[in-house]
């Protein structure tokens, strides 16, 4: 487990992180997102030592992180880094023997990716010749040509469509069952509420929330109410509550208290047919915004 304690981080008088703790447990996939600005790449870039920090510790089982362990992480920068004219079988091969494999071990590890991630055809061009999505998963299968012991992504999905989303989904899965931490930030909340185990939210250079996705879920704001009915709704805005949304017989509202919200439904049942009706759960897009505040 990489674990980030009390992370300070400051250029000239901008405070960019202010005591950052979180952990990035094995096994799991760790979903990282924040707005622009809030401290996302900085904290990745200081577990992996390119960037220092003015005070805290990152460790990993308790142990100060060191180079040798960050040797073997695997990385993914939101800028690619591949070189472009390059063919993309030879220079995973190139990367992965950096990494102290052998030729033939970092050829059978590329191209077993390369074939996992769409790729497999592709090997022998340019990287330059591919598209922007097919350059993302040359990228990704970098990171990984090592089988990395932990693995850190800036924005791995941006560029890809939803078909690659899934394929590269897979690859990380497996990745993570192997018993290796994965953190990845990206902007796409409705795919990183689908994909991670664990989620993270910075904003201002501060945790402002951290959990597995039904922890964040139920901590969010009180969750709305919801009520379809079998005939027009409209009477809900004469009720002690506030109304959200309303089209016909749909009617959404914030109550104050389980007894206004159960007397919505006591009338709804005297004017007819209940359809539904029930909590609605905060989307993790909304609790994003409210911690985002």
């Amino acid at each position: 487990m990489i674990t980030l304690t009390d992370i300070n981080k400051t250029y000239g008088t901008h405070h960019v992180l202010r005591d950052v703790s979180f952990s990035i447990k094995p096994g799991l996939m760790t979903g990282f997102v924040g707005g622009n600005g809030a401290g996302k790449t900085t904290t990745m870039r200081i577990i992996l030592g390119v960037l220092s920090h003015d005070s805290g510790e990152v460790t990993v089982n308790g142990e100060r992180i060191d180079a040798d362990f960050r040797a073997r992480v695997g990385y993914m920068p939101e800028e690619r880094g591949l070189y472009p004219k390059m063919k993309v079988l030879d220079q995973l091969v190139f990367l992965g023997q950096l990494h102290g494999m052998s030729a033939s071990s970092a050829r059978s590890s590329a191209t077993d990716l390369l074939e996992r991630l769409g790729l497999g055809e592709r090997g022998g061009d340019t990287l330059e010749s591919l598209s922007l999505g097919n350059q993302q998963r040359a990228q990704i299968a970098a990171a990984l040509v090592h089988q990395p012991t932990a693995l850190i992504l800036d924005e791995p999905f941006s560029g890809l469509d939803p078909m690659a989303v899934d394929t590269t989904l897979e690859v990380l899965r497996d990745v993570a069952a192997s018993g290796a931490p994965v953190l990845f930030s990206s902007h796409q909340l409705d795919v990183v509420e689908r994909l991670c185990d664990e989620l993270i939210i910075i904003a201002s250079g501060q945790i402002a929330a951290a959990g597995t996705r039904d922890e964040l879920l139920r901590a969010g704001a009180e969750p709305d109410w919801e009520l379809r009915a079998g005939s027009d709704t409209g009477w809900v805005r004469d009720m002690p509550v506030t109304v959200r949304e309303f089209d016909g017989g749909y009617v959404r509202f914030a109550a104050r208290s389980l007894e206004d919200a159960n007397a919505v439904l006591a009338e709804a049942q005297a004017r007819g047919t209940v359809l539904s009706f029930g909590q609605r759960t905060p989307t993790l897009h909304e609790i994003f915004t409210e911690a985002m505040r």
